[in-house]
């Protein structure tokens, strides 16, 4: 499997989302619909960035009842995204429930993946507000093996956690890691980070940056930098 970045597309509106995309001339980079722009331009914005040739993650984390989310996945299996999410709190149950939804009557399905836990969330507010005294790390570990178990393809965790993740589930087992910031940056209300270049030293398989090459002054060099020091 081939590291890639992947570009959060965090914007408000198809005009902003296009306004972006059309820097990119040359490579068509990997990108994340996330909730702000699904909720604003629903399934027809992924159909468009599709249309253009870029890979898609949907990022939308869902987390319901099995019944619910089944469904939910059903219906989104037919937008051709290459990737998309549910949170592993939601149990093995809610997770295969998931699969089944995605999966088309000929067998293909995008790749499944599971949040473990959020890279704004640390030890304390684990501890404090969600009554999980477990060492963070351990609580990561544990529901990427639960994800694994139940037959999903890999998760979300921080590139810190990569490695362990790999060591704990396979190395065919797919991280995807946000939290990534250049050296020179600003992490942001992000806790847990680091750089590119010490994302794929720690065992990532695919980052998620936002900010970092959205917010640049120069957005296509930005990704071009990313790419030259995550994937080579």
């Amino acid at each position: 499997m081939g590291k890639d970045v992947i570009v959060a597309c965090d914007f408000s509106s198809a005009e902003q989302v296009f306004t972006f995309l059309d820097k990119f001339q040359e490579r068509k980079p990997f990108v994340k619909i996330g909730m702000e722009l699904y909720y604003a331009e629903g399934p027809e914005i992924v159909r468009q960035i599709k249309a253009r040739g870029h890979k898609i993650f949907l990022d939308l984390k869902l987390h319901d009842i099995p019944n619910t989310v089944k469904k939910a996945m059903a219906v989104l299996s037919g937008l051709d995204v290459d990737m998309c999410n549910v949170h592993a709190a939601g149990t093995s149950a809610m997770m295969k429930a998931a699969l089944e939804g995605l999966t088309r009557p000929d067998g293909s399905r995008p790749l499944l993946i599971a949040v473990t836990q959020l890279t704004s969330t640390d030890q304390e507010s684990m501890e404090k507000e969600l009554l999980i005294e477990k060492p963070l790390d351990q609580v990561v570990m544990s529901y990427a093996r639960t994800a694994m178990e139940a037959g999903l393809d890999g998760v979300v965790c921080s590139p810190l956690e990569a490695g362990k993740v790999h060591e704990t589930c396979g190395e065919s087992f797919v991280t995807v890691t946000p939290g990534v910031r250049f050296a020179d940056g600003d992490a942001g209300d992000q806790k847990r980070v680091t750089t590119p270049a010490k994302a794929k030293e720690l065992g990532s398989d695919y980052i998620v940056v936002g900010r970092p090459i959205t917010a640049a002054a120069d957005p296509v060099e930005a990704y071009n930098r990313c790419v030259k020091e995550f994937v080579g």
